[in-house]
């Protein structure tokens, strides 16, 4: 199955997609987008285009695993963008992925404008494969 996963943000919302084998997320683009609706629009658009038969937002939960005002836009925009796509969507809690995307870069010593531009998409990738990982042990869409 084609999976898109997004990675929510207030300017900057980072994409990610799989192949239909389920076997590799990659980054696919960032979009700079204030408005919701047209963010959705956006979202929806490509999701069409790569063929997504399924999209994950990130869902920032609090460390201690509650949900504050983040939470539930992000339970909002999901239903939303499922309503404007016509794609089903899920959910994947995505405490830590910045900062292991930004560890990522780290690594490999991305700085500056570069750094800036990759790391919605390369968090957008990480909430995929924890997606992906949580599917292959058993889990249920739909049971966030």
């Amino acid at each position: 199955m084609v999976i898109m996963a997004v990675d929510l943000g207030r300017a900057r919302t980072g994409l990610a997609i799989c192949d239909k084998g389920e076997m590799l997320s990659s980054p696919l683009t960032q979009i700079n987008e204030y408005n919701r609706e047209r963010l959705i629009e956006k979202i929806a658009q490509i999701a069409k285009e790569k063929s997504a038969e399924l999209i994950v937002v990130g869902m920032p939960k609090n460390m201690d695993g509650s949900e504050g005002e983040s939470a539930k836009n992000a339970r909002l925009f999901a239903k939303e963008l499922c309503d404007a796509a016509g794609i089903q969507t899920d959910l994947q809690d995505e405490r830590g992925t910045t900062i292991t995307a930004h560890q990522y870069l780290n690594a490999t010593n991305t700085r500056g404008k570069k750094r800036k531009s990759v790391v919605d998409t390369l968090s957008a990738t990480i909430i995929l494969e924890d997606y992906l990982n949580r599917r292959k042990n058993g889990y249920n869409a739909g049971k966030e």
